[in-house]
């Protein structure tokens, strides 16, 4: 059985199968339409099957039902799917489980399921076989990077339809930076006029020398993002938004100049960011900064309604405010000490302040930097230390590590692998990842929230460059954030690649331009464009 990612028990009977057709009904529970009308969408678009309303008790159906008992987290995200001559029955510990099941449902009727038309001669069968299935962790996530190169919102509509059949269900959407603001602010509109697109872009690694030499940009509506936001909801996945503070923030200061160090540079002078790296631009630690900010986020926890907002703060640099006479009256008025400790006090203003209005702050793992309140949790990017720090002060934790689940960083070490960034990242690494810090006690990693895979998009010009850096290690990754794998020198990557071999004809139908276990495409190739590779093995700390 091909099923990605691997179920946590799985019993077939037999070799025979049951199989739908022009007459199979579906007989849908209470509690259950959502799924059920995603169902007859999907399928029904691929097998031309109508998939009528039927009753529960008559033979050759599909049914759709939610354990009444069981409706809580995490029993919520577990599902049973029984297939037997009778038909079959997909039964969720809540909406999100029986959802999670009929993404099991369709990969089990082979890739055909996954087009979305009918192929000549499509015959559908289900194999008679009982899944239990959980998922190991809460937070299963994909952080896509829409401020260096733009999405168009159909592209990012595609991406959380990626992530609902890999079981993938946190969208940590990330809209600021340096390079673009990409959120119709309306308080502040040149954030999009002026800060949504930029002059030209550099073209490959900073280091190249060679440049786009026309206008980039975009940016979603108010009414785009909710759009994006009810999508995502429909198929159980929550979105954080990222806005930046107080570094990577060039593009909001070309907007707006009085949101910079204007006793340090001419502000008014400085654009939308064109190239790639750490900006010194980065935002004043006044109460007009403060202010404005809060402006911001007051629509954006209108658009959007889940638990966090991400803020962001790493990679701020302080040479401005060294220089800056307003931000050294500050840190002396605060007696926070010195830069970092002005960092720490505008990152616990908006810690604060969300919590507050009943949400919670995450941010990179540099936001530990002189402290953070106790209901923040924590980005570890830099490896696994940030982690570990933040569980064992009572933070809550997603793990993403650079060295493990950077998937811009590149997939093998060839002459043809297209700009080349970081260090060589495998599909057997990705699957290899383990996300809890061993050195955490029980108590401690209960903080582990989950996990998440970041694609930062400075070298991906358009979506497919976003797929080939995506897939397939985005399979991979999903595998780890759902299945309980043992340790991982003991997890069977031999038996994960064999499913992977009817994965990629999933991938196939869906239209995704992953990389070949063979290597890239004649078409998916850079050649002549610089990247930045790092050689050896990474770091595992």
């Amino acid at each position: 059985m091909d099923v990605i990612p691997e179920p946590a028990s799985v019993h077939r009977y037999g070799t025979d199968f049951w199989e739908p057709g022009p007459d199979t009904g579906l007989a849908v529970g209470e509690g259950a339409e959502p799924t059920a009308r995603w169902l007859r969408s999907v399928l029904g678009a691929a097998t031309g099957l109508p998939l009528a309303p039927a009753s529960p008790d008559r033979d050759g159906v599909i049914r759709l039902s939610i354990d009444p008992e069981a409706t809580r987290s995490p029993a919520a995200e577990s599902y049973r799917l029984t297939v037997t001559p009778g038909g079959a029955h997909v039964v969720g510990g809540g909406p999100a489980g029986l959802f999670w099941g009929a993404q099991t449902l369709r990969q089990l009727l082979g890739p055909a399921a996954f087009r979305r038309a009918p192929l000549p001669g499509g015959q559908w069968r289900l194999p008679l076989i009982d899944i239990q299935d959980s998922p190991r962790f809460r937070w299963r996530g994909l952080m896509l990077d829409v401020a260096r190169h733009f999405m168009p919102k159909d592209g990012v509509l595609r991406y959380l339809d990626l992530m609902a059949a890999h079981k993938l269900n946190v969208f940590h959407f990330h809209l600021t930076d340096d390079q673009g603001w990409r959120v119709e602010i309306k308080r502040y509109p040149r954030l999009t006029e002026v800060g949504s697109w930029r002059a030209r872009t550099k073209f490959g690694h900073r280091a190249s020398p060679l440049w786009e030499e026309k206008p980039h940009g975009g940016y979603y509506t108010q009414d785009d993002i909710r759009e994006i936001v009810a999508y995502a909801a429909e198929r159980h996945i929550t979105v954080v938004p990222e806005i930046d503070v107080p570094g990577h923030s060039q593009a909001a200061i070309a907007a707006y100049p009085e949101l910079g160090n204007t006793d340090v540079i001419d502000t008014t002078s400085l654009s939308v960011w064109d190239n790639w790296g750490i900006s010194p631009n980065v935002l004043a630690p006044t109460d007009n900064t403060l202010r404005f900010y809060e402006g911001v986020l007051e629509e954006v926890l209108d658009l959007f309604p889940g638990e966090f907002v991400h803020l962001g703060g790493d990679e701020c640099l302080k040479d401005q405010w060294r220089d800056s006479p307003t931000a050294q009256a500050r840190v002396k008025e605060l007696g926070v000490g010195d830069e970092d400790g002005l960092q720490a006090w505008f990152v616990q203003h908006f810690d604060n302040w969300l919590s507050a209005r009943g949400r919670r702050l995450i941010g990179w793992d540099e936001i530990l930097e002189g402290g953070l309140a106790q209901g923040a949790a924590v980005s570890s990017w830099r490896g696994y230390e940030g982690g570990v720090t933040a569980a064992r002060a009572g933070h809550d934790i997603v793990m993403c590590p650079e060295q493990h689940v950077y998937l811009d960083h590149r997939q093998a070490d060839g002459p043809d692998e297209p700009v080349p960034i970081g260090w060589v990242r495998t599909l057997e690494d990705v699957y290899r990842f383990e996300p809890v810090p061993a050195e955490l006690t029980p108590g401690e990693a209960a903080h582990v929230l989950g996990t998440q895979a970041n694609l930062w998009t400075e070298v991906m010009e358009d979506p497919a460059r976003v797929d080939y850096q995506a897939f397939p290690r985005l399979s991979a990754f999903a595998e780890v954030a759902w299945s309980a794998l043992p340790a991982p020198a003991e997890r069977d990557f031999a038996d994960f690649e064999r499913r992977m071999t009817a994965h990629y004809r999933r991938l196939d139908a869906l239209g995704v331009g992953y990389r070949p276990p063979t290597g890239p495409r004649p078409w998916q190739r850079r050649p002549g464009v610089a990247g930045r590779p790092i050689e050896g093995q990474p770091p595992n700390k």
